[in-house]
């Protein structure tokens, strides 16, 4: 069997990694070992962070729907139920951009629920 020293591809495989962890302090981003620990932390971290932020633009389109509703006498919860029976499909995404952008247009959808 010929002796096969690896070079090429180590190299290129390690030149990918590292690359991956520029910006990194110190030992992270120059050290190989550390560096592939840090690299795979932070995918790890960018995986679940891409769940949790759908989770927190939710919550931010809840808290200004709800402002905006309180200012116009009703609470979310009344609010929502009265959009559902209304039939008006407008998702919170929207009701929060129409909050903050258009009061006027907010306003006009909740006497639309009345």
């Amino acid at each position: 069997m010929p002796r096969v020293k690896r070079g090429f591809k180590a190299r290129r495989r390690r030149k990918r990694l590292l690359k991956h962890a520029k910006g990194y302090y110190g030992a992270r981003r120059k050290a190989f070992h550390v560096a592939i620990e840090q690299v795979h932390n932070a995918w790890d971290d960018a995986y679940r962070h891409r769940r949790t932020k759908k989770r927190e633009y939710r919550r931010l389109w809840i808290a200004r729907i709800n402002a905006a509703a309180r200012t116009n006498g009703l609470n979310y919860s009344q609010f929502i139920s009265g959009l559902k029976r209304s039939n008006i499909a407008l998702d919170r995404k929207v009701l929060a951009e129409i909050a903050v952008a258009d009061p006027g247009g907010f306003k006009a959808v909740v006497d639309a629920i009345d």
